[in-house]
């Protein structure tokens, strides 16, 4: 990984490691994984491991640990925490063991439901992240063999399965996975711990993340490198169609056929602070503070001197881009809105037909896809689901791929061979904040230097933008140093039975993120519109409960965006609007305005969504929600 992305030489105390994941206990995907066998005490390691991942999933958590005493297991509805409160009278005792924290897709939100789930003779114990298509058919067969089920979870159907297997296989672990895996459809990853192997266990993928770790003398596994950075940096991610045995020797991988595989460990150089909350109330907020350190993490070694520099990121000569013809930009939510936010730059000083989608709809389209067009897929994670498929087809179909993610060793970077990384660090709040300011400043340097390589970015417009781009991480954090303000104009609007963002240009999908963050994470009820198509409907909703959020940076359409305002305020809306610092007019038509520093035109979403993400916490801080963990939601979504 990047070697601006964290501290890879830093030593710990023990100590120190566990101070440092317990002070992740609060924090915030389609389930968390953690696994471990070696000297540590079993379930400190696995509950800590799933503290460190609850962010992924919250519904229920559970335990399960084996040892020469047989094994035990724990689970229940609600946080993690309510599951360390059930471990202190139900004591666990092992030498290795799986634990999970899930967000619910098949059955209902129950003690019966939550993960490990075993077989009938609790010989075989799994957890899993995913969905297994078939699970009815599977259940029905094993159902009409004598099998009775405790749960409605495909889970429970694919242990039973597999301990059917086992048995069946004369006790052969990687018979039974690999037999197992023959029969399922659908996208899994699985954890298993076999009662009479109390010595190792065993992790499965096909689709969702899976990432190993190993250390002397103990071996790991989560579905986030997060949870194992206090114990290791040397992880392995784990390919689709790969079966691990991971024991006190170390990790023995290979694949669904039974070929042995090299187990090639890599380095993460995240620093465990990076993941911690420290002294913030919240992950979100720590995150929304952190955007003037992203930025320039993000920047460095790709400005210089007044140029855009990515040749030894994306190596393309002059004559390769001349052959493009077309840019194609895919993503969903967050990550999405930074590609519109971007598309413009694209539009501008590329000169390539250029299409934005989001990846749902583009995997399923006709999207012109050959040796002319470059797809960019963009997702903060890299193991969304839809952004993951639509890169496949893309690939397939002859397109040049590149993939701008957070994560070096993600399913989307090792899938498409090229990518950006922002370098943003961790991000545990479920609502994406700092890797939104990293996806703008990728995108833009990248819009930049394949317009510079085309020969259509003039000299001057690469010195204005790439000083003004060194210049923006000091703007962002005085931004920020005044942005807690913003508490104030929040809890005056209080009681709104809706907000209605409103932008034009590249402020319109500012505006589209912005009423996302109050959306997820205060659950009232906002929407953006481009500020254009206000009297094409959108204007009816507006009285003196609905307040308007405007966009207004000194742009070169701010005369027009004004005139929006001035028709919402007509219709006795309060007027919230984000302003260049100095602006005379807007303040006359604002019941809060809320100043940006100056920037070029084309780079003012870097700072008008910052007062967005602040207004968005503060308001569901006031409202006493969840803000890390809100409801319904899921960090990264590795299933369709």
């Amino acid at each position: 990984m990047g070697g601006d992305a964290g501290i890879a030489s830093r030593k710990m105390g023990e100590s120190e490691k566990r101070e440092n994941c317990l002070k992740r206990s609060d924090v915030l995907k389609m389930c968390g994984i953690m696994g471990y066998t070696g000297p540590r005490r079993v379930v400190d390691v696995v509950v800590g491991g799933l503290e460190c991942l609850e962010y992924r999933g919250y519904d229920s958590a559970g335990i399960a640990v084996a040892g020469s005493e047989g094994l035990g297991m724990v689970k229940c509805v609600g946080s993690v925490a309510n599951l360390k409160a059930k471990l202190e009278t139900t004591p666990l005792e092992g030498s290795v063991g799986i634990g999970h924290t899930r967000w619910a897709t098949h059955g209902g939100v129950t003690d019966e439901n939550a993960h490990p789930h075993a077989d009938p003779d609790r010989k075989v114990v799994l957890i899993h992240n995913g969905i297994v298509e078939n699970f009815h058919e599977l259940r029905q067969e094993l159902s009409a063999q004598g099998v009775a089920f405790l749960s409605e979870t495909d889970t429970e159907v694919a242990v039973c399965l597999i301990a059917r297997l086992y048995a069946l296989n004369g006790g052969n672990p990687q018979e039974a996975l690999r037999g197992a895996c023959r029969r399922f459809r659908g996208s899994f990853a699985f954890v298993v711990l076999f009662a009479d192997l109390p010595d190792r266990f065993y992790c499965v993928r096909k689709g969702p993340p899976l990432i190993l770790g190993a250390a002397q003398g103990e071996a790991f596994c989560a579905s986030d490198a997060t949870a194992l950075l206090p114990y290791t940096h040397d992880i392995l991610f784990m390919e689709d169609d790969q079966i691990a045995e991971l024991s006190a020797r170390g990790i023995a991988l290979s694949d669904f056929e039974g070929r042995p595989l090299p187990a090639e460990l890599s380095t993460v150089d995240w620093d465990p602070e990076m993941a911690s909350k420290g002294m913030y109330p919240h992950f979100m907020l720590k995150e929304i503070e952190e955007q003037g350190g992203v930025l320039r993490r993000t920047l460095a070694g790709r400005l210089a001197e007044g140029s855009i520099d990515l040749s030894a990121e994306v190596p393309m000569t002059d004559e390769e881009a001349a052959s493009l013809r077309r840019i194609q930009l895919v993503a969903c939510g967050t990550s999405h809105y930074a590609a519109l936010a971007t598309a413009g730059l694209f539009d501008r000083f590329t000169g390539l037909d250029l299409r934005v989608e989001t990846a749902s709809e583009y995997r399923y389209g006709d999207a012109v896809c050959d040796p002319s067009t470059l797809s960019v897929f963009v997702s903060q994670s890299g193991e969304t689901a839809d952004t993951l498929a639509a890169a496949r087809g893309a690939k397939a179909r002859g397109a040049r791929c590149l993939a701008v993610t957070n994560v070096a060793g993600s399913s989307l970077a090792r899938e498409v061979g090229a990518f950006l990384e922002l370098r943003a660090g961790p991000e545990i709040g479920v609502a994406a904040t700092k890797t939104f300011m990293g996806q703008l400043a990728a995108l833009t340097l990248l819009a930049l230097w394949i317009g510079k390589r085309r020969g259509k970015l003039l000299p001057q417009d690469e010195s204005r933008l790439a000083e003004e781009l060194k210049l923006l991480p000091l703007k962002v954090e005085e931004l920020i140093a005044r942005s807690r303000s913003l508490k104030d104009i929040a809890e005056r609007r209080l009681g709104a039975r809706g907000f209605l963002f409103i932008g034009r240009g590249a402020s319109y999908p500012v505006a589209l993120e912005g009423a996302l963050k109050l959306k997820e994470i205060s659950y009232v009820h906002a929407e953006a519109h481009s500020a254009g198509e206000m009297k094409h409907g959108p204007i009816a909703m507006l009285d003196e409960t609905m307040p308007v959020v405007a966009l207004l940076p000194r742009d070169r359409i701010f005369e027009k965006t004004l005139s929006n305002v001035q028709e919402a305020r007509a219709r006795r809306s309060p007027i919230i609007a984000v302003a260049t610092e100095g602006d005379p007019d807007v303040p006359r038509f604002a019941d809060d305005c809320i100043f940006v520093p100056g920037t070029e035109d084309e780079l003012t979403p870097f700072l008008t969504v910052i007062p967005l993400q602040y207004f968005a916490y503060y308001l569901a801080y006031l409202m006493g929600r969840e803000i890390d963990r809100p409801r319904n939601l899921a960090k990264s979504v590795t299933v369709e």
